[in-house]
């Protein structure tokens, strides 16, 4: 099989990095995210765009949101040099998806499907270990040692109420990409509120079903 284009979309906690890691092992694709490309090209030249500064990494070094158009040509810039690729964390919003036509012909478009209540769970169940850096969580993936277990911590954005106010910003700017796919007959939704393995075999499966 060629090196499918994958598209794969989902609420944070929803899972997304765990099966982009499985399909990038399996079909030998690179994994494309926003936040990976917009660290790579730092220094890129988009004076031309007339924007408020010269390149992504003078908006990045100051907090600042980078612009859309900005991101449009980082992760153009990004595809273009991957045979395959599963593309997670963009689009974002509509404006996003449609740019993202133009960019490439995906071969398949992966919505993990998760409640919210469960996200919630997910997310706020997670526990950073701040010595080594190490994510836990507190009911699918305790740490053995006691001694880790008595100094996790948990981070200000897994509290409920950051996590709630997360998911509404996500569904807010990201469910219309979500209908747009699913309009255009693109979209294949997957059950992740299954073991990480289930949600895997159906994932594979998908996949070699659309390529």
């Amino acid at each position: 099989m060629a090196q499918p284009r994958i598209l794969i979309l989902g609420a944070p906690g929803a899972g997304k990095g765990t099966q982009s890691a499985n399909i990038v092992e399996e079909f030998d694709v690179e994994h494309v995210t926003t936040g990976d490309a917009l660290r790579s090209n730092k220094e890129m030249d988009i004076s031309d765009m007339d924007t408020e500064y010269d390149t992504p990494g003078e908006y990045m070094d100051k907090g600042e949101l980078v612009p859309d158009e900005v991101v449009n040509a980082i992760v153009d810039e990004a595809l273009s040099q991957a045979d395959g690729f599963v593309l997670d964390g963009y689009p974002r919003n509509l404006e996003q998806a449609e740019e993202l036509e133009g960019m490439t012909d995906l071969d398949v478009v992966l919505y993990l499907d998760v409640s919210e209540e469960e996200l919630v769970h997910r997310l706020t169940g997670r526990r950073l270990d701040p010595e080594t850096g190490e994510i836990y969580h507190v009911e699918y993936n305790p740490p053995e040692d006691p001694e880790v277990e008595d100094r996790l911590e948990q981070r200000e954005d897994d509290t409920e109420e950051t996590v709630r106010e997360r998911l509404r910003v996500y569904r807010e700017n990201t469910e219309p990409v979500i209908d747009y796919y699913d309009d255009r007959g693109e979209l294949e939704l997957i059950d992740g509120e299954r073991a990480p393995n289930e949600v895997w075999d159906d994932v594979k499966a998908t996949i070699e079903d659309a390529a």
